[in-house]
Formats: structure tokens, sequence, C-alpha cells
């Protein structure tokens, strides 16, 4: 009885030495399957993210655009005049020499943003279609006709 006793003990202590021996990990097939799974769902998924994000920049500049509108509405009623191409839309939030009742700042901002791909507004007077003009080149931000994507708004 005391030999088994000992063959019994000293399969423990052999056991407690290797803990992890009934342990299952993960094969490679299975990380690669699971791998392939998740590069399927992302190459599905991705595009339509990204689509919304550039959906979503065109409709944060219109919004800007629109409040540049309105701000050049309210200039244009304590002035008489749009801004002068080279006075531009820092006319808006900075008092030009030119103007004799500015009341302004017109943007609450402080200071013209940058459309949602950082590049600045192009602004027109007189636009070839009303009074201004006020334009975003987009995301690659190329000089005008080389691609680039142009939101127009205009007053009459």
């Amino acid at each position: 009885m005391t030999n088994m006793m000992n063959n019994l003990l000293a399969r423990r202590r052999r056991g407690l030495g290797r803990g992890r021996h009934n342990e299952r990990g993960f094969t490679l097939v299975e990380m690669l399957v699971v791998i392939t799974i998740i590069g399927l769902i992302m190459a599905l998924v991705g595009p339509r993210v990204l689509g919304y994000l550039g959906e979503s920049k065109v409709k944060a500049a219109r919004i800007q655009i629109e409040s540049f509108s309105a701000a050049l509405d309210l200039f244009y009623l304590d002035n008489g005049r749009y801004p002068a191409s080279n006075e531009g839309l820092a006319a808006l939030v900075q008092r030009p020499a030119s103007a004799n009742a500015w009341n302004g700042p017109y943007l609450r901002t402080g200071a013209v943003p940058l459309d949602p791909w950082g590049h600045p507004y192009l602004y027109k007077v007189p636009g070839d279609h009303a009074a201004y003009e006020i334009a975003s080149r987009g995301p690659a931000g190329d000089a005008v006709g080389a691609g680039a994507t142009l939101i127009k708004s205009a007053s009459q």
C-alpha cells in the first residue's frame, strides 16, 4: 500500500510541474481562418465607411459655405457691398480699411475656418453666375479644373 501511495504522490508531483499539459491553445489553421474572416469583413465594410466619411466632409463644407453666405449677407446689409476679392472672407472677422459701417465680426469662430480637407476656401467677387461665389477645392486641393471638387454657393 505504501508503494501505491508513493507512486500516486509521484504522479501528482510530476503533474504539478506540467500544469498546462491539459490546456489546449489555438492552432495555426484556426488563427488563419479567423484572420481571413476579419479580412473579408473589412473588405466589405471598409469602402462603405470611407464613402460615408467622404460624403460627410462634403456636407460639412456645404454647411460652412452656407454660414459664409449668411455672414456675407450681413456684411452687405451693413456696408452696401460684398467684400472685395482681395479682402476675401477675412473681411468677415477683421474690419477692412474700406468698410465704413463694419459691424462684425460676422463669424462666431473669430477666424475663417479651413475646408474639411484643410485648404482655404476660394472667394470670388463678382461671381460667374451671381454676386459672389465661394468654393472648396475638395480633397485634392489642386487648382480648379484639375479634378477638384467644387462646392459653390452664390447669392443674387
